[in-house]
């Protein structure tokens, strides 16, 4: 996420994601989903963050969407030896799953968080609607492996038609999820969705900085991702949201002070 075109006028010059991490502390590992990098390439992410820097990488589609978490060992050690210099940034695996992967194959994901080396916390994304309806076996699982579930919500963002093409193009590929706010690990992460407009989406985050604070006050270190349909603000709205969670926790640490970009010259 942190290549995205719109961001680059707003960072200093230099490497992306050095210059993401003096926006924001943490970020979801989204090329991790689609391919598996070199160790070299990671070792230049660990280079360009701190070790308290949170970079959460997505298991590779093929292991969770192709293979559906069977038959997937050696995929899976390629991995998982490719993301190891990211050392302590890595706070979380994260393991989303189709939309087809429902409770009936509970057993499915319990094997493989059987398998999976205890030197990563890991957390889960589903997209069925059967898990939240009933969610007592899925939580049952994840607690007893130590996995957290990550919820998106999108309730705000689908909760009126959409009014841009942003929206249209998010509105067809967007999962309906409802807001789910329990925690099963002292790290829970959240993603939420907004809208275009900058008052709906503060409007719609609300429940979520109480929640938040109150992660933080029963001791627990939450990650919270912001999204909207086009993701344009997305690093203004997330420094935002962390002020207003840091309102009512004042001993949470500020967000690093961004370096601005260099000015336009004419010369």
């Amino acid at each position: 996420m942190w290549s995205l075109k719109a961001w680059q006028a707003r960072f200093a010059p230099g490497d992306k994601l050095r210059a993401y991490a003096e926006w924001c502390n943490a970020v979801e590992g989204n090329t991790t989903f689609y391919a598996i990098p070199s160790r070299a390439t990671v070792t230049t992410w660990a280079e360009q963050t701190g070790s308290d820097f949170r970079l959460i990488p997505k298991v590779p589609k093929r292991i969770t969407h192709d293979l559906r978490l069977t038959g997937a060992d050696e995929e899976l050690r390629v991995f998982l030896d490719a993301i190891e210099p990211l050392g302590p940034r890595a706070s979380a695996l994260w393991i989303q799953l189709p939309g087809s992967f429902g409770p009936g194959d509970l057993a499915v994901l319990a094997r493989f968080l059987r398998v999976l080396p205890t030197d990563f916390s890991y957390a889960v994304e589903v997209r069925h609607p059967d898990f939240f309806t009933d969610p007592g076996r899925l939580e049952e699982l994840l607690s007893r492996h130590h996995a957290e579930w990550i919820p998106f919500d999108t309730t705000v963002f689908f909760d009126s038609p959409p009014t841009s093409d942003a929206e249209r193009d998010a509105w067809m590929k967007k999962p309906r999820m409802p807001r789910r706010d329990t925690a099963l690990t002292d790290r829970p992460i959240v993603r939420y969705l907004g809208r275009d407009a900058t008052d709906r989406t503060v409007a719609g985050w609300r429940p979520w900085v109480e929640t938040v604070a109150g992660w933080l006050r029963e001791g627990r270190s939450p990650t919270v991702f912001v999204h909207t349909p086009d993701n344009a603000d997305a690093p203004e709205l997330a420094r935002r949201f962390h002020d207003e969670v840091r309102a009512r926790v004042p001993g949470l640490p500020a967000l690093p002070q961004p370096v601005p970009p260099e000015p336009t010259t004419l010369f």
